[in-house]
């Protein structure tokens, strides 16, 4: 799921998706999590994509050499998007009854999809990956989860002022035909059609939904911080090189190219044209 605009990520994000964002010598965002998905012997990687960045993601499968299949909401702007619950179900609608892994595309973790796959199918039912942020303080930036003694989910809130655990989803679901079926279901009540957690609790309440816990590291990019933090724990080695995946060269005209020193202005999203590229040694 790679629909979105990224507004929080401005400028950066102003001209380029977040998930074409580079890391170092060549890797994108993107890489990271599609090689881990080619660890397992998937059917089919589908990638949902606003129509405002559609070409970009195009280009980038074509320039790795993969043959997955690039989805087109439709939006081109903020305002126009449907939200990540609506475009599942949109996508849900052309596909046929099977298993699926349905993954955020800001998710850059150490989780092993085979491990998590195994787990749906021992206990037939949906799964949600978890990962214990340590901090109640970070919890809150998260959907936070109450599991039982047996992993089944209790409750699913998103960003809670006062988390009851550490617990968070990590947008990484694994789900069998009938629970993802009933995404459909679900938003015919008029529900909340932007963040995954909603529908998940909603599932929850009707029928088991387990949690699958894995260590290791796991980091949301949703913001400028978090970017570079990822950036330099790349750098440095801390975060697995992709092992399916060859980089570009470089970067292709009219992609960004970050410094390797970041520094960050909140300049406000009105006053940066969308034309705007930051290149080594550039300035705003």
């Amino acid at each position: 799921m790679a629909g979105g605009f990224a507004r929080r990520m401005w400028p950066l994000t102003a001209s380029t998706p977040k998930q074409l964002l580079p890391l170092s010598d060549g890797y994108l965002i993107l890489d990271l999590i599609v090689d881990g998905l080619l660890d397992v012997d998937l059917e089919e990687i589908m990638i949902s994509v606003n129509a405002r960045f559609s070409a970009d993601f195009r280009k980038w499968a074509e320039s790795r050499g993969l043959g997955l299949r690039i989805i087109e909401e439709g939006a081109t702007r903020e305002e126009e998007k449907p939200g990540a619950v609506a475009a599942l179900a949109s996508i849900v609608e052309s596909q046929p009854r099977d298993d699926y892994l349905v993954v955020a595309g800001d998710n850059i973790s150490s989780i092993d999809y085979s491990d998590l796959i195994d787990y749906m199918r021992e206990r037939g039912s949906p799964i949600v990956a978890i990962y214990d942020v340590g901090s109640p303080e970070l919890a809150k930036r998260y959907g936070v989860v109450s599991v039982g003694p047996d992993w089944r989910i209790l409750s699913l809130v998103e960003k809670p002022e006062n988390p009851p655990s550490t617990l968070v989803s990590t947008a990484i679901y694994a789900m069998p035909w009938e629970a993802l079926s009933s995404v459909r279901e679900y938003l015919s009540y008029g529900a909340q059609r932007d963040a995954l957690g909603h529908f998940i609790s909603w599932l929850a309440s009707r029928e088991p939904v387990y949690g699958f816990r894995f260590s290791g590291y796991w980091f949301d990019v949703g913001s400028l911080d978090e970017y570079a933090r990822v950036r330099e724990l790349f750098e440095r080695g801390l975060i697995r090189r992709p092992r399916h995946i060859s980089p570009a060269r470089r970067a292709r005209a009219g992609q960004w190219a970050i410094p390797r020193r970041l520094t960050f202005i909140n300049i406000g999203s009105r006053g940066v044209p969308s034309r705007w590229r930051i290149r080594e040694g550039g300035r705003l």
